[in-house]
């Protein structure tokens, strides 16, 4: 198991943060016909039910934000990934259809409003990941994006260096077709859904979708 650990600086910069880690064996073929639906059709709901500047509103999204300019970034040029994914939705632009697991993801974190890292458990160097805020410099290779300065966004370390962020994932770790073990850092900054419904709804997407077994759900804060 990836054991989670805290620089001490979160404490003082979030220290109501908390995030929910999820490890399992998984399946990650191509998106099935049902899954993407499913996301479809959540899109469909929360386009009748959100306006495009409302988005920065939601609890979760929001306090991801002041999270954001309370580490030092500026989020509106370096959106959380599910606001990003809320905005998408909101202007009616087409999603990406890719691979099971980065679907179900996306749609988990569209639905608690939480930008959630997923990475193959397999490419994580050590046994521990830990969360501090990213420093200027310091190599990051964004998936889809490529070189991104993650000074001031809160960062996910593995024993070499940075994993992901709440905005973009590294290439390293990335999930692939592949992957066959999974992690995920459900990230907590604020809350409009209780913890045990995220999981419940993580549990119902990962079985359902990637034939996830063995699966185990743990919550750490720097508490």
């Amino acid at each position: 198991m990836i054991e989670i650990e805290f620089d001490p600086a979160i404490k003082e910069l979030w220290p109501d943060y908390r995030v929910i880690s999820v490890e399992c064996d998984i399946e990650n073929p191509a998106t099935p016909d049902s899954l993407w639906q499913e996301l479809e059709n959540f899109a469909d709901s929360f386009r009748q039910l959100h306006e495009i500047q409302d988005i920065n509103k939601r609890p979760a999204i929001a306090a991801t934000r002041q999270a954001y300019k309370r580490f030092g970034k500026e989020p509106n040029r370096y959106r959380p990934s599910a606001e990003a994914l809320c905005r998408r939705m909101a202007k009616g632009l087409e999603l990406y259809r890719s691979l099971s697991v980065i679907d179900l993801i996306n749609l988990l974190s569209v639905m608690t409003g939480h930008s959630i890292g997923g990475f193959d458990a397999d490419k994580i160097k050590g046994q521990t990941i830990t969360l501090g805020n990213g420093t200027e410099n310091e190599p990051y290779e964004a998936i889809g994006r490529g070189p991104l300065n993650i000074a001031g966004l809160p960062v996910w370390r593995d024993a070499i260096g940075g994993i992901g962020t709440p905005t973009s994932d590294n290439e390293r770790t990335k999930l692939s077709v592949d992957t066959r073990r999974l992690l995920m850092t459900i990230n907590i900054f604020g809350t409009e859904m209780p913890d045990n419904e995220v999981i419940s709804l993580c549990r119902r997407l990962l079985e359902t979708y990637a034939n996830a077994s063995d699966i185990v759900f743990r919550t750490y804060s720097p508490r």
